[in-house]
């Protein structure tokens, strides 16, 4: 089992930032592909951008590449997700996935609003 707990959502003004914390407990966070992925109500949950376990890979969806940054500290076993020049669009909830032999775990979430 993995555990994930999300933190660092919030409100901001379109042109600031957030940093998006994933803490994971359960299991060897370093034989963990993470990532994160966000969803507003009424719409599918949609990806962000995903990280290997050692680091050294990652994608971003097109609507954020550029502006968000993944990273993970397998020391601390966090994962983030740094975001800047936010937009309105980029309101939503963002739940933090590990996945780890076919299994994926999910996080409770953290709500972002961007006002415009």
């Amino acid at each position: 089992q993995v555990q994930l707990v999300e933190s660092g959502g919030g409100l901001v003004r379109a042109g600031g930032s957030l940093r998006l914390v994933c803490a994971a407990s359960g299991r060897a966070f370093s034989s963990l592909h993470m990532g994160w992925f966000r969803q507003v109500p009424g719409n599918e949950r949609e990806f962000v951008a995903t990280i290997s376990w050692s680091g050294g890979t990652v994608y971003y969806a097109d609507s954020v590449k550029g502006r968000f940054t993944i990273s993970r500290d397998n020391a601390k076993n966090m994962l983030y997700l740094q975001m800047n020049s936010l937009i309105p669009e980029d309101t939503a909830v963002y739940y933090c996935k590990a996945v780890f032999s076919s299994q994926e775990y999910w996080g409770q979430g953290t709500q972002v609003t961007v006002s415009s």
